[in-house]
């Protein structure tokens, strides 16, 4: 099955792909290595604003990290000149959870992208990571990540 094939099974739609907020571009190449600058939670278009342990629960905080992954996946289209089939390897995430200073869940918080990138890449979405909290997230936005994949 081909990755556009499993999306469309997930009633998956990519969104366009984001515009930076600053001095950076989206994304990166390096040989066949693709580094994607750290994507924020968004709803609705809007930055996904709060903090967990706070006033966002761990099962929020995980969809917020799904909705990152699907957009992480619209910039890597972008890097791949249109075609998610050219992914070899989701090599790492790198997720930062705003969050109050007692809460420890930040690795399930993330598994809401990671979970996603393994149902839509298989084998090849098994990936490196890190989880972390922080106090703060630019828009005050409760999770951000950023992903590095190997492509054809």
């Amino acid at each position: 099955m081909s990755i556009y094939d499993k999306l469309k099974s997930l009633d998956i739609t990519l969104p366009s792909v984001a515009v930076p907020a600053a001095a950076y571009v989206m994304h990166s190449r390096v040989g066949n290595t693709v580094y994607l600058s750290g994507h924020i939670a968004k709803k609705n278009g809007k930055p996904w604003v709060g903090q967990l342990g706070k006033n966002v629960k761990t099962e929020e905080g995980q969809q917020a990290a799904r909705a990152i992954a699907i957009d992480l996946m619209a910039t890597l289209q972008s890097a791949c000149d249109g075609d998610l089939n050219r992914v070899r390897r989701i090599v790492k995430l790198v997720s930062l959870v705003n969050s109050t200073s007692d809460f420890t869940e930040h690795h399930l918080v993330t598994n809401g992208a990671s979970e996603l990138l393994v149902e839509v890449f298989g084998e090849q979405g098994k990936h490196a990571r890190s989880a972390f909290g922080v106090a703060q997230i630019p828009m005050g936005a409760c999770v951000e990540i950023e992903m590095v994949a190997e492509i054809a």
